[in-house]
């Protein structure tokens, strides 16, 4: 009787090896993502979420635990948890869901970044303030985490020596954010 590759014990191994890897990178991915909702207290998304990423798990470790002699299928386990939890942070970053506050510290003379935040139609409160080395102006801005990038240009461009942190903010009422989707600033 000949035996095929299909019906082999290779073949078994490496095809449960690739369902326990892809299972745990699906069920990782949304635990990942789920844990980013929680935080911003998107609890019907994030419960919605858990719901099927404990479905895939239960099915992972089921295939695990019928398979506890091969280590083979540890790794692919291990490997699928690795590898979605960067597939997780990706997919979110790329969602951009969320606000957050840039925090800018500034020794220089911050009225042109400040004018130029605010004709980006940007809200900006700004402080006078004292830091180690003298005074400093700290201005705040609270944007969708899609702006980011688009806000740290302007930053830099107004302020190349500029301190600033990033901060998530869990959730907002009012305030001022630009209404255009996309925008061309005439700043950068």
């Amino acid at each position: 009787m000949e035996v095929t590759f299909f019906n082999s014990e290779i073949f078994k191994v490496i095809l449960i090896s690739g369902v326990i890897f892809a299972a745990r990178i699906c069920d990782v991915t949304l635990d990942t993502l789920r844990i980013i909702y929680v935080s911003r207290g998107l609890k019907i998304l994030a419960a919605s979420i858990g719901f099927f990423e404990v479905l895939i798990w239960l099915f992972a470790i089921t295939q695990i635990f019928s398979n506890l002699s091969n280590p083979v299928y540890y790794i692919s386990y291990a490997s699928g948890f690795a590898m979605g939890n960067y597939i997780g942070i990706l997919i979110e970053e790329r969602m951009a869901i969320g606000t957050v506050v840039i925090r800018i510290i500034t020794q220089k003379e911050a009225g042109e970044l400040i004018d130029v935040l605010k004709n980006d139609g940007y809200g900006v409160t700004h402080v006078d303030a004292q830091g180690a080395l003298g005074p400093v102006k700290i201005i705040f801005t609270i944007v969708k985490r899609k702006d980011i990038e688009h806000v740290l240009k302007l930053i830099r461009k107004g302020n190349p020596l500029a301190f600033f942190t990033i901060e998530d903010v869990r959730s907002v009422r009012k305030g001022v954010f630009p209404i255009v989707k996309t925008r061309k600033s005439r700043y950068i």
